[in-house]
């Protein structure tokens, strides 16, 4: 997470000033706010077995050629990038001059085999006509601190409690590191989505910085609830069981690449990602959505804070006393935060988890008893005690709308 405050950390990925119509990072990774973030150590680990293999983007073919649209190579070509290199590992130059951080930089060629059982646990967390829903009420409002809410173990296998969540992982300059994140429905392929929400700050650097590299989500990682150090011997296919899915494409809020920082609240109300993923081995032709079973709707239009009667957020929290291999839960009602008056108010709930729990779902079950992902987790402060994380509203929805139709016709 990053600091809001001096007292704060804040996880990565903040946004920028709001604005009324949605502006899209389009192919952008954020980064993580205020908890502690995923990836804030680098474990100094390149590949599985130092020769990896790299795989098509796009279409998950697995044929080894990297398939990237004419205008992203162009771009590509301007910063001086060459793929052939990028491949073989010049993907850890991180020159500033050479951080792809357009929106329509993105780029995420997949690594066969980076993504390995060590390198998976190394990883570190980041350290963002008026009806009776209209929140304009709340705007600049914050309510009295949250009295902090113990985190509760999700009871393995995650893929029976918890189907819906997993790590996100991705490389930064700081080294390898780690969110949480959520499958959602895709509006384009109902039943068949390929479709996860996490935090803007997961995915990109915001201000001072570009689109993180070697993206990657593991849905129900750690699946059977092992120990650290059950882990350590533990093979790929028992971290991962339900496969390595890859990144290709990712959109955030144009107010997180803006303003976005390491530390600070600054965008966390504009603090979330869609990512677009396809699996780094062949699937069978399965969906993310049909490989785990299930995938949560996004409410657009979720209820005011004094209208919610509980949210429940999970992650996998990797900072202390925490250590990243376990996912875990915490359930309260929400109160407002309100870190700029022009911006959105925040949902902050009670809440002991700490960074590496960024990105993960935030989900109220609604008035047809049906769960729905409503917020995402941004922020919180370094001592840990509470979360917050953005309501979304219209430029989220033009950030999933824009991810779910880039995919429409494939």
């Amino acid at each position: 997470m990053r600091s809001i405050r001096p007292s704060f950390t804040v996880r990565r990925g903040r946004g920028a000033s709001r604005r009324t119509s949605p502006v899209l990072a389009t192919v952008a990774l954020a980064s993580a706010l205020a908890l502690t973030a995923t990836a804030c150590n680098g474990d100094g680990d390149d590949h599985a077995d130092g020769k990896p293999t790299v795989s098509a983007t796009a279409n998950g073919a697995g044929d080894g050629k990297i398939q990237i649209p004419d205008d992203i190579k162009d771009k590509l070509k301007k910063h001086g990038i060459d793929i052939d290199k990028w491949k073989n590992g010049a993907w850890k130059n991180w020159n500033r001059d050479d951080w792809l951080r357009e929106a329509n930089d993105f780029i995420n060629p997949i690594i066969k085999g980076l993504w390995d059982p060590d390198r998976m646990r190394d990883a570190n967390d980041p350290d963002k006509g008026v009806d009776d829903n209209d929140i304009s009420g709340d705007q600049g409002v914050t309510d009295p601190t949250p009295a902090p809410v113990k985190a509760q173990a999700v009871r393995p296998p995650y893929h029976t409690n918890a189907a819906t969540s997993g790590k996100v992982f991705f490389d930064s300059p700081e080294g390898t590191m780690v969110c949480s994140a959520t499958v959602v429905e895709d509006p384009a392929h109902p039943g068949k989505s390929n479709l996860i929400w996490t935090a803007g700050h997961c995915v990109h650097a915001g201000k001072n910085g570009g689109w993180y590299r070697n993206i990657a989500f593991v849905p129900s990682y750690n699946n059977a609830g092992k120990s650290a150090d059950q882990l350590q011997n533990a093979t790929r296919e028992q971290v991962a069981p339900y496969g390595v899915w890859w990144a290709d494409a990712a959109k955030t809020s144009q107010q997180w690449i803006d303003q976005g920082g390491e530390t600070g609240g600054n965008g966390a109300s504009y603090d979330f990602s869609v990512i677009h993923v396809t699996p780094e081995q062949g699937n069978a032709g399965k969906s993310l959505e049909e490989t785990v079973g299930g995938a949560l709707p996004v409410n657009f239009n979720a209820p005011a804070v004094p209208k919610v009667n509980s949210i429940t957020a999970t992650g996998y929290p990797a900072a202390a006393p925490y250590d990243g291999q376990l996912a875990y839960q915490c359930q309260d009602k929400p109160g407002r935060l309100s870190i700029n008056k022009s911006d959105p108010t925040m949902y902050r709930i009670g809440c002991t988890m700490t960074g590496g729990s960024s990105g993960g779902g935030w989900v109220e079950t609604g008035a047809d008893g049906k769960p729905a992902l409503v917020s995402n987790t941004s922020i919180g402060p370094v001592t840990s005690g509470w979360l917050a994380g953005p309501r979304l509203g219209e430029v989220a929805k033009g950030v999933y709308d824009s991810v779910s139709k880039k995919f429409a016709g494939q």
